[in-house]
């Protein structure tokens, strides 16, 4: 079983960077065996991937709304992981989700946490 808790949400201005975290409760599996990722939903629309890295820490995807902009990063030693958002904007307003999986890329069906609110104003 594995159990996230998000930290880190608030509200900012556009253009301003927020770090988003995530502490992992993993048992009979250690935190290095999962996969991570990051997922948002704005209101009244379907929650979308945003940000995932592998079990390795090597792999790292990213939406396309996001490259370039947002960083997703683990630190296997806190059972840890974390967003970077750096320029945002009102489209990221969203409750952000953490989730982790054994199987592979984590995806909406994956364990998570209950969230945290983004709110970026203009």
């Amino acid at each position: 079983q594995v159990q996230l808790v998000e930290s880190g949400g608030g509200l900012v201005q556009a253009g301003d960077s927020l770090r988003l975290s995530c502490a992992v409760t993993t048992s009979g599996r250690p935190f290095g065996s999962f996969s991570l990722g990051w997922f948002r939903q704005a209101p009244g629309k379907e929650r979308e991937f945003v940000a995932a890295v592998d079990y390795t820490g090597r792999r790292k995807n990213y939406a396309d709304s996001v490259k370039g902009r947002f960083a997703i990063s683990r630190d296997n030693a806190k059972n840890s992981v974390y967003l970077q958002m750096n320029s945002l904007k009102s489209d990221d307003t969203a409750v952000y989700f953490c989730a982790a999986d054994v199987r592979g890329t984590p995806n909406s069906q994956s364990p998570r946490g209950q969230g945290t609110q983004v709110t970026v104003s203009t």
